[in-house]
């Protein structure tokens, strides 16, 4: 894999080039480029979860972060693909395959990078938030261009899975609050 082609097709994709959406729908080449891609994202949006929980004194909620970070990064791009895919295909008559739409927003989801940064006390979480708007407006350029929808019906198809994956989101928040408060309680008790 040629890393400077890799860069270029990231800043294509970022930049809402259309014809680079419909290129990588239509060639499987790109499906390893893409989910290293998220595997990326993931990697470095965990290791910023693990640097604000660690900064915060919470060694144990930092490696928790760290771990449902990573594994959120990953579920939540896997979970947003099916829903754009069932969405878009049940309801709207979409065009695109599950692979197709794995793809395209592999490299969508890229700007979620961003969540590297929040670690960051005050802007961090603006940063992370800004990424994921940039990469839901990404996926908004993916998903028109290979399911073939309208604005209309492509902005309703992105933003019911954005939905879907931020209560998932939020779950997983808690179940890490609460089990970076286990922990702390547990670190307490033994005087650690």
């Amino acid at each position: 894999m040629d890393t400077s082609t890799l860069i270029n097709d990231i800043r294509r994709a970022v930049t809402f080039d259309a014809s680079f959406y419909r290129q990588a729908a239509n060639d499987d080449r790109y499906s390893q480029q893409a989910l290293l891609i998220v595997m990326i994202v993931a990697g470095l949006s965990g290791i910023g979860a693990f640097l604000s929980s660690l900064f915060s004194g919470n060694f144990v909620g930092a490696f928790v972060g760290l771990v449902l970070g990573v594994g959120f990064a990953i579920i939540g791009y896997f979970v947003w693909v099916y829903v754009i895919q069932y969405v878009g295909a049940q309801f709207f008559q979409g065009r695109a395959t599950a692979p197709q739409l794995q793809r395209t927003l592999g490299y969508a989801y890229a700007p979620t990078v961003l969540g590297f940064f929040s670690f960051i006390p005050c802007l961090g979480g603006l940063i992370a938030l800004a990424g994921s708007l940039w990469a839901l407006a990404c996926g908004f350029f993916a998903v028109r261009e290979v399911h073939q929808l309208d604005d209309g019906k492509t902005l309703l198809t992105v933003i019911i899975g954005w939905v879907v994956v931020m209560v998932l989101a939020a779950i997983v928040g808690l179940i890490g609050a609460i089990f970076g408060a286990g922990a702390m309680g547990l670190g307490a008790l033994f005087g650690r």
